[in-house]
Formats: structure tokens, C-alpha cells, sequence
């Protein structure tokens, strides 16, 4: 099944003569539009207290619903992936960070399926510290979040296979 064979129609004129391209395309036969099926951007936070706690949430909604997670979502068109992790943060857990607090750690790939469409992404992973003192208000797509201590995350728990393989990767498990 190609990536886009729910995309019946061209988005250009209209044409149903739109068809596989190549893996990441379908091209129309009528106006000769090509539609590239490219990465969205997300962004994931890894919250790390002073105690070497990590914050994991409970996954309010599917995909993954009621599994672990970390904070994240994607990056709005013409936002950067900076301050689309700081809105995260504040539309997911209700703390106010800045940028200059970021650390970029790395990026990996991701298959996202949301409406029964499978949407690719680009995951950019960033690294945070706050204080266990911190207030958090789990809202969003956050139904709980507490700090674990890294030697108690069960990675097996996390829903999202990025979230699973940047965790794995950033606690040095992914051998």
C-alpha cells in the first residue's frame, strides 16, 4: 500500500487520473502537478529534574492511548522546532520555559497514525532540566505526568516507537 492511496484526487485540479509516482510521490496525468509526500517536524522533550528523574506522561489520547510518553507534538507551519517544544511544554504540562534552557540532543525518524493515515515525521529530541519542584498541570493530550527515576523507566511501556527508540538512545540502551 503506498503512503497516499487515500489521495484519490489531485489537489491542483481535481483530476482522479492522479497516480504512484515514486515512493514518496503520486504525480496527476491530467496537469502533470507532482505531490511530494515529505516528513512533518515534531518535537520531544526530555525532562530531566535535579534528581536525575525524568518526566513521563500518560498518553491521553491515541494513538498509544494510556501509554507512557514523553512531552512533544509537532511543529506548526512557520514555527521552528524551538519554540514549537517550548509551546509544547506549556500546552502539555503548564510550565513556562525559554529557549536558552534547550538542549538539541539528536533527531530520528517516526510513522505516526492518526485518523488511520499514516503520518511520517521527523522527531527532533531536546534535553531540559527542571526543578522536581516544579508545578505540573497535566492538560492537552496529557492525561498524568510524574518523575521516575531513569533505572525504573520501563521503555517497553512507552506507546510511540520514537519516544521508545530516543529514550532507549539517550539512556544508553539502544545497543
Amino acid at each position: 500500500m503506498h503512503y497516499l492511496d487515500k489521495f484519490l484526487f489531485c489537489p491542483a485540479c481535481g483530476s482522479s487520473r492522479f497516480r504512484v509516482n515514486d515512493s514518496k510521490s503520486k504525480r496527476c496525468d491530467d496537469c502533470g502537478f507532482t505531490f511530494y509526500y515529505n516528513s512533518a517536524a515534531a518535537t520531544v522533550a526530555i525532562i530531566e529534574n535535579e534528581k536525575g528523574e525524568i518526566l513521563v506522561a500518560r498518553r491521553a489520547f491515541e494513538p498509544a492511548k494510556g501509554t507512557l510518553d514523553i512531552i512533544g507534538g509537532f511543529v506548526d507551519p512557520g514555527e521552528r522546532t524551538e519554540e514549537a517544544i517550548v509551546r509544547e511544554i506549556k500546552e502539555e504540562i503548564g510550565v513556562e520555559v525559554s529557549e536558552d534552557q534547550l538542549s538539541y540532543l539528536f533527531s530520528l525518524p517516526n510513522t505516526y497514525e492518526y485518523s488511520k493515515f499514516i503520518v511520517r515525521t521527523t522527531d527532533s529530541f531536546f534535553h531540559l532540566h527542571l526543578p522536581s519542584t516544579t508545578p505540573l498541570f497535566p492538560k492537552d493530550d496529557v492525561a498524568a505526568c510524574w518523575w521516575v527515576k531513569k533505572s525504573e523507566l520501563n521503555t517497553d511501556e512507552i506507546g510511540l516507537d520514537s519516544i521508545r527508540r530516543g529514550m532507549e538512545k539517550w539512556l544508553g540502551h539502544d545497543d
